[in-house]
């Protein structure tokens, strides 16, 4: 992995928990949950882009932040942000726009 990380955040507005997010979000990319005992669990969405679930400081009712990573372009992290985007709203997900921003 490089240095730059580029990132794209979906703001969910949903009481919905980390553990039901990284879920839900390995559904509607048709994959699973990595490193799900850990403190970075992610899904992975293409081979150089995956998503963490934010959970919100001091356990603080929604919104909740998905960040969608590609340690290689932020229009790698674009696309499937917004792919991701699309699935969710299909799911019945209350979603934002995506984001941009680089950490």
């Amino acid at each position: 992995m490089s240095e730059e990380l580029h990132a794209v955040t979906i703001v969910v507005d949903m009481p919905v928990t980390k553990i039901d997010a990284l879920d839900t979000i390995a559904f509607a990319a048709d994959g699973s949950v990595d490193d799900a005992r850990t403190a970075r669990p992610r899904v992975w969405l293409a081979k150089n882009a995956w998503a963490e679930v934010e959970i919100p400081k001091f356990a603080d009712p929604p919104p909740l932040a998905i960040d969608v990573y590609s340690d290689k372009s932020g229009a790698i992290a674009w696309a499937e942000a917004r792919r991701l985007f699309d699935a969710l709203e299909r799911l019945g997900w209350n979603v934002a726009p995506p984001r941009a921003g680089v950490r």
